[in-house]
């Protein structure tokens, strides 16, 4: 049994020591434990390591019952003095195991862990990678938009004083347009009194030159 006890301890001692440092077979004794824990893997861990216990709380207890016999004046034989140092021996072999085993179980589980947390930090990295680059792009965005609403306000502030120039020079041709209407009733009023002063001088005439012959007549 002390042999069993030792080529475990040197087994936990090499798991530890591949678990301490990054090497490839790190990664697959992680995967290893990972399955272990899953399903009746735990169970059969804590089965074997309660026995473990009850074997060493046996040897303890059979180191005090040979130590006892010594206290009260028997005087210990060979065999018993061979017997306390092998129990004495696999009671500290066994508690070693269950320590490592520990040690092992930790480790296992803060790795596990740190994968876990550097996993979320580059997670976190990405999404703010992403959002830095979204937020640069939304920055050259809104200087473009910027550009472009300035350029938009001149040509806005060019087309109203070119509309207003416009509405002015609407507003003489109007004022032209009114005169020209007036200046031709002026003239079209003027026309119809000369015609009129026309047809009265006609009239006149006519008239005129009705008279001598009326005067012959007679």
């Amino acid at each position: 049994m002390i042999q069993l006890l030792y080529s475990v301890i040197f087994a936990e001692m090499a798991l530890i020591l591949l678990l301490l440092f990054k090497t490839p077979l790190r990664k697959l004794i992680i995967l290893t434990f990972d399955r272990i824990k899953r399903g009746r893997g735990p169970v059969v861990v804590k089965t074997i390591g309660a026995t473990v216990f009850v074997v060493l709380i046996s040897s303890v207890y059979s180191l005090l019952s040979i130590q006892r016999r010594s206290e009260d004046g028997a005087v210990l034989n060979p065999t018993d003095q061979v017997l306390a140092s092998k129990h004495l021996l696999e009671a500290s072999l066994m508690g070693f195991v269950l320590f490592l085993s520990l040690m092992i179980d930790r480790l296992h589980h803060y790795i596990r862990e740190l994968r876990l947390l550097r996993k979320t930090m580059e997670t976190a990295k990405k999404q703010n990678r992403s959002f830095e680059d979204g937020k640069n792009t939304n920055g050259e965005e809104v200087k473009a938009l910027g550009e472009e609403i300035a350029v938009l306000k001149a040509k806005i502030k060019k087309l109203e004083s070119e509309s207003e120039s416009k509405g002015k020079e609407l507003k003489s041709a109007q004022a032209e347009t009114e005169a020209l209407r007036k200046s031709a009733d002026g003239f079209l009023m003027e026309y119809d009194r000369l015609l009129e002063d026309n047809q009265n001088l006609r009239n006149q005439l006519e008239s005129i030159g009705h008279s001598p012959e009326g005067k012959k007549s007679m």
